[in-house]
């Protein structure tokens, strides 16, 4: 049997095809034309001697061979990419000053740390993970090269922001003891919505973006409300939390195992506006080592999300996404 040897420039047009939902956007992204495009999808499925897309509607969609490939294919494309930045950049020196908050820390750092030593060994890096407003003096400081943070309001006017992406904010409860059946979600049930006793919020202690728009989603729904836990620590909010003292808010972005996102339209509780991931570089002039950290933490949110939308899937079992020629 013939070795099977793929092209990974082809691998990286089926690839991008399916993160874009279309192939013809695929060959705009990559300066392509639509019939190249065609031309590399039937050599890949030649070679893997099996179908990898099947028509579904007006699009299409992949085949369980096509899921298997795409796993495969992100992961040499990744590789082959860390190997071509190791190459390219073994001679990058200095210092990169590199802030994150806590959630984004947890779930970031150790792909991301890893990646970046391994392809540039002789830069030295310092990270600080802490809250949005500390982020934003470091910064009008210039103790920070650049950072992952969310914008929920505060002034960035001393940092380059560039919007990476815009996600909602959710009610959180806990996952093992579902938040509808605690004490005083019940008490609430039974005296009705609007006059049971106020909802018990966890949230993080001010000075917190989040706590006026919480509180004022609330006041105009016409739900009383107390603080029944504050502290500077997410992980102190995500264990009182999980313990049912009360109900926090956050987006799903690496959100822990022991809690979850809570259905407003279940909960009767009001609709929360989004919140935006920013990434902020200084304002000085671009270094090469900092574009390069830059561009590893956008792969890796934009991985995060995408297994985070496949695990959405799976578990309301919808159909799989398409992808148009």
């Amino acid at each position: 049997m013939a070795r099977v040897l793929y092209d990974l420039d082809v691998l990286r047009t089926f690839s991008t095809g399916v993160a874009l939902g279309s192939f013809a956007r695929a060959a705009d992204t990559l300066g392509r034309s639509t019939s190249a495009v065609s031309a590399q999808l039937k050599k890949l499925e030649a070679q893997s001697g099996t179908p990898l897309l099947r028509k579904s509607g007006r699009g299409l969609v992949l085949t369980e061979a096509g899921e298997t490939l795409l796993g495969y294919a992100r992961r040499l494309l990744e590789l082959n990419d860390e190997a071509a930045a190791a190459v390219q950049g073994s001679t990058l020196r200095g210092l990169v000053r590199l802030g994150l908050q806590e959630d984004l820390g947890e779930t970031l750092l150790p792909d991301v740390l890893g990646r970046f030593a391994r392809a540039h060994p002789q830069v030295r890096m310092e990270v600080c993970v802490a809250r949005s407003g500390e982020l934003r003096e470091r910064f009008a400081l210039g103790r920070l090269d650049l950072a992952l943070l969310w914008d929920a309001g505060i002034d960035l006017s001393c940092v380059r922001a560039e919007p990476v992406v815009r996600l909602p904010l959710h009610w959180i409860g806990p996952a093992a003891l579902d938040a509808l059946d605690a004490p005083w979600w019940r008490e609430r049930q039974r005296s009705g919505q609007r006059g049971g006793p106020p909802l018990p919020l966890v949230l993080l202690d001010a000075p917190c973006p989040l706590r006026p728009i919480v509180t004022a989603a609330l006041e105009r729904a016409g739900i009383p409300w107390r603080h029944a836990f504050d502290s500077a620590s997410l992980t102190a909010l995500w264990a009182a939390t999980s313990a049912g003292l009360g109900l926090s808010v956050r987006t799903s972005f690496g959100l822990p195992a022991h809690v979850r996102a809570i259905d407003p339209a279940v909960s009767g509780l009001p609709e929360l506006p989004g919140m935006d991931l920013v990434l902020g570089r200084a304002r000085n002039a671009p270094d090469p080592a900092c574009e390069r950290l830059a561009g590893l933490l956008l792969e890796a949110v934009r991985a995060h999300m995408r297994t985070a939308r496949d695990g959405v899937a799976a578990d309301a079992a919808t159909s799989r996404p398409t992808a148009s020629r």
